[in-house]
């Protein structure tokens, strides 16, 4: 596997979840430097007898709403 690609949602309360596409991987963040640092840990953990993929993206989704008056 050569990319690994997280689907990145902001919280209400500021904070990152982050999930992987085709792999059980989830964490979280309250900023995003401790979301990336996460993501790494996590990345490591589930494939630490496996091989690894050589980068991962972190896919960043954002709703917005707006009121139209």
């Amino acid at each position: 596997m050569s990319e690994l690609v997280f689907d990145v949602t902001q919280e209400a309360d500021g904070g990152f979840v982050a999930e992987a596409l085709g792999e059980d991987i989830f964490t979280q963040g309250d900023t995003w430097e401790e979301l990336r640092a996460n993501v790494q840990d996590a990345v490591k953990a589930f494939y630490f007898d496996g091989e690894k993929p050589s980068h991962v993206r972190l896919h960043l989704r954002k709703d917005e709403v707006l009121a139209v008056a």
